[in-house]
């Protein structure tokens, strides 16, 4: 009974000594908000339309050189067409901007959360996250790329499960070549 006693003690010494030099290597690694760069690209009957968005902050985790994590809030109030010129943009831009699209003057941030990363091959991975625009946050599914300090990142969003409903067949019949379609991308360059 004493030596079963003292060999957990032993056990326990030594077990504590081996994880407090075994930290396992967590980093934080904050976004550059002026290096990356959201790319936005809308579908409609007859074309599409794109531009960008800004980053407000964002950072990724990792545990060694493993993506482990990672959190991102966009500035809406940039939303930006880089297809038009002139009073076309400057309507687009501002119809995006508007209560009928992302309602940014309520609803300045958008925001997405990591929840669950999974590696899908050497620099890859799959992740599943929360996004919340407009108030509503819904389960993603998207790609990521890491390499070295930079990554990027693929998302098909549905507009329609945040309440961005203008123009969707999904909801309003007779659009007939009006009609917008419910997805829309977002392509993220990101360095770190």
């Amino acid at each position: 009974m004493k030596n079963t006693i003292k060999n957990l003690v032993v056990l326990t010494v030594v077990t504590l000594f081996t994880l407090s030099f075994t930290a396992i290597d967590k980093n934080k690694k904050e976004i550059k908000t002026d290096k990356s760069k959201v790319v936005w690209k809308g579908y409609k009957v007859t074309g599409s339309h794109e531009g960008t968005i800004a980053i407000q902050s964002g950072f990724l985790n990792f545990e060694g050189d493993k993506l482990t994590g990672g959190e991102f809030v966009i500035d809406m109030t940039t939303i930006n067409t880089t297809d038009l010129d002139g009073e076309y943009k400057g309507k687009l831009d501002g119809h995006l901007k508007s209560d009928d699209f992302f309602g940014v003057a309520a609803h300045p941030t958008a925001k997405l959360v990591f929840v669950k990363v999974k590696t899908t091959g050497k620099n890859s991975y799959e992740v599943t996250g929360d996004l919340t625009i407009k108030g509503k946050t819904n389960p993603i599914t998207f790609a990521i790329s890491v390499y070295g300090n930079k990554a990027t990142a693929t998302l098909k969003v549905d507009r329609t499960k945040y309440d961005v409903k203008y123009g969707s067949t999904s909801f309003f019949e007779g659009l007939k070549d009006k009609a917008i379609y419910d997805e829309f991308d977002l392509v993220s360059d990101l360095e770190f």
